[in-house]
This record gives C-alpha cells, sequence and structure tokens, in this order.
C-alpha cells in the first residue's frame, strides 16, 4: 500500500543517502542484503533516529510484495500514504 499510495525510495544507494539524511520513515533492508550494506544501515538509522527493519524474506520476495519486477535488497519510507507500515515499528519496538 505504501509503494501505491505514498513515496517510496528503491535501492540500497538510494536508501542509505536517505537514512544519512534522516528524511525518511522508516528503512527496510531484505533478509539476504549484504552484511556490510545492512551494518551502514543500520548505523546510519540509528544516527538519524529513522526506525530499521529487516524483511525475513530475500530481496526476490521484497520487490515482489512491492509489486516490482526486480530484486529489492533495501527501501526507505518517505511518505507512508494510505498504508500502516509504520505501526511495524511499534509493534516490534523499533
Amino acid at each position: 500500500m505504501a509503494v501505491k499510495t505514498g513515496k517510496v525510495l528503491f535501492g540500497v544507494n538510494s536508501t542509505l543517502k536517505a537514512a544519512m539524511t534522516g528524511k525518511v520513515r522508516l528503512v527496510i533492508a531484505a533478509s539476504n542484503c549484504p552484511e556490510k550494506t545492512r551494518l551502514d544501515l543500520e548505523h546510519y538509522c540509528k544516527l538519524s533516529k529513522v526506525p530499521f527493519l529487516v524483511y525475513p524474506r530475500p530481496s526476490l520476495q521484497l520487490g515482489r510484495v512491492c509489486g516490482k519486477p526486480f530484486v529489492v535488497s533495501a527501501l526507505a519510507i518517505r511518505d507512508p500514504g494510505d498504508s500502516d507500515i509504520l505501526e511495524l515499528t511499534v509493534e516490534h519496538g523499533v
């Protein structure tokens, strides 16, 4: 829902830049995101006080649930739109 009605950035580079600036509401990485990339994302999210979650499935599945015909290793939610995705941060204590 966030992909359709909100504003979402796809890809590691865009997500890293967004995490550094703190201008996003949530960062999500796929379970098979390279460890160094995941650690960098976590680090910048922590510094910027942006919630960070790991999607429990690989990047191919993350791409599919986002309706994309490509793998998505990481994404950043700028605006959730009509989605309830930010409630995940409350449920997971992020």
